[in-house]
């Protein structure tokens, strides 16, 4: 089960297609929600200061990895219901029908009558730089505890790519919907980036 309103009325955030919609609309960098965009960051910040940190802050192993979890927790329970919903217009979740069947649901905002934009090009970013960039870096912290043989913190690490990536898949599916999938978004983004650095170059060698 999908539920994403149509294009002509849900309110877009930036995202891969960020670059369009600066050129379409006017600026706006005025931050509405500061506390929910400090919170955004605060606690996957936090979790991976502790993670970088820990043999400093602790000599305790058991008391930096419980520390990390509830970070962890915290961040994507504050991104799931809270974050999301007031910085972007997005939020996603899993509900039961009467029959027992678990479906997931992805929705937009609406976008006002009088089509003015609710949330902010600064809240989007902060948004979107925050959910993309975090969890890469858990993927990173993955490979490096592998290859390192830290095996302690493997349990630590998935469960920060596992919370977090979780959060962007959906996040995700709440932007592109049932519009395009991942891939050509993706790659209709990076066509367009060729584009222009091939039009850039030529304007240059034409001058």
């Amino acid at each position: 089960m999908l539920r994403q309103d149509s294009n002509d009325e849900t309110e877009d955030v930036s995202l891969f297609d960020a670059d369009d919609e600066i050129s379409r609309r006017p600026k706006k960098s005025k931050i509405k929600h500061p506390i929910a965009s400090f919170f955004h960051l605060f606690f996957r910040v936090s979790a991976i200061i502790v993670y970088l940190f820990c043999e400093f802050l602790s000599s305790s192993y058991i008391a930096c990895m419980v520390t990390i979890i509830l970070l962890l927790s915290c961040d994507f329970w504050a991104v799931k219901n809270v974050t999301g919903r007031l910085m972007v217009g997005l939020r996603w979740w899993n509900q039961v029908d009467d029959d027992g069947k678990s479906h997931w649901v992805f929705e937009s905002r609406k976008a006002p009558a009088q089509g003015k934009k609710v949330t902010s090009e600064a809240e989007s970013r902060i948004f979107w730089l925050g959910l993309i960039t975090c969890p890469l870096l858990w993927v990173i912290f993955a490979f490096s505890a592998l290859f390192s043989f830290k095996v302690k913190w493997l349990a630590v690490v998935i469960m920060g790519v596992a919370l977090q990536g979780a959060n962007l898949y959906g996040y995700i599916r709440c932007k592109v919907g049932n519009r395009k999938n991942l891939t050509s978004v993706a790659t209709s983004y990076l066509g367009r980036q060729i584009l222009r650095q091939t039009v850039a170059k030529e304007d240059q060698a034409g001058s």
